[in-house]
């Protein structure tokens, strides 16, 4: 995995469709990874579990999502920390823009490693 060290401009990162309704740019540390996902209103990320933390900062929209047994709607300036190995999902019900960091990074997300299973229905 390549580590992007240094300086980097977000609006210069490129943008990958990841489906019709989802996009995302990432930068890659040694030891994070962190994702600018913009989601069109519909979309949906399905019940998935992996290895890695994951911590979620709302920028808009709305997230209706769901950790563990627990939902909740997720609005500009919420937070949340989801736990290694933890089922969740989420639901978009208008266009919405998060950031996702991980730890370690998620070599799903690298490029060339395809759309992960749970984001391809939507």
């Amino acid at each position: 995995m390549h580590a992007m060290a240094g300086f980097h401009a977000l609006e210069k990162l490129p943008e990958e469709k990841v489906t019709d309704q989802i996009t995302r740019k990432i930068l890659v540390g040694e030891k994070e990874m962190v994702v600018w996902w913009s989601m069109k209103a519909g979309a949906y990320a399905a019940p998935h579990t992996h290895p890695h933390e994951q911590v979620f900062v709302m920028l808009s929209g709305r997230m209706e999502f769901r950790l563990g047994d627990e939902w909740r709607t997720c609005r500009p300036g919420d937070l949340g920390v989801i736990p290694g190995g933890v089922e969740h999902e989420a639901r978009f019900p208008e266009d919405t823009q998060v950031i996702d960091i991980f730890s370690p990074p998620r070599e799903d997300f690298l490029p060339g490693a395809g759309t992960p299973a749970y984001m391809r229905t939507s």
